[in-house]
């Protein structure tokens, strides 16, 4: 039988991503966050300055993702998840600031995992290749930074049950690893 998905809504507590593990569903909702590697060294140069950043950092999900233009009527474009190690040089930074969660494909690096472990934070994994599918949970969506960027400004999203599942947890589990170890046997 089929463990139930956990129901998530944002702003998320170190208490909620502290009873996540690899491999758990997750359905979360609220607002999240798109934001790519050029918004990503924005954010942290804000963050050195003293400046303010386009978003509250602590509590927050960042999607790794560029939306595609908007079709009339509807509130985003197909919204992939980008590869996430491109972020990875940002991410110690951001997670040391409170964030909490962040979203998209492939492996992060040791620095990520660690700083996650230290700080109470999870990555979560969406469905490559299902732009179209996962633009269906997002319910509004906005440019609110780096207007200029193109589909690499941060915009904000409210999703409603959007799909997900724990790849990183806060003891630096990683279901990558963990999946290759399992069919090894």
């Amino acid at each position: 039988m089929k463990e139930k998905a956990i129901k998530l809504k944002t702003p998320l507590t170190s208490e909620q991503v502290s009873k996540l593990k690899i491999g758990d569903r997750v359905l979360l909702s609220g607002v999240i966050y798109t934001s790519r590697d050029a918004a990503h060294k924005r954010i942290v140069d804000a963050m050195d300055k003293g400046e303010k950043t386009p978003m509250e950092i602590a509590g927050t999900v960042i999607y790794y993702a560029g939306p595609s233009p908007t079709r009339p009527g509807n509130p985003i474009g197909s919204v992939g998840p980008t590869t996430s190690y491109r972020m990875d040089s940002y991410a110690p930074r951001l997670i040391e600031k409170g964030l909490k969660g962040m979203i998209g494909k492939g492996s992060r690096g040791k620095e990520v995992i660690e700083a996650m472990k230290k700080h109470k934070a999870v990555y979560f994994g969406a469905t490559g290749g299902a732009a179209a599918l996962i633009a269906r949970v997002v319910k509004k969506g906005q440019v609110i930074a780096y207007p200029e960027l193109g589909p690499e400004a941060v915009n904000m999203l409210e999703v409603e049950d959007f799909p997900l599942v724990v790849i990183n947890d806060v003891t630096g589990a990683d279901l990558y690893e963990e999946g290759v170890k399992k069919y090894q046997k």
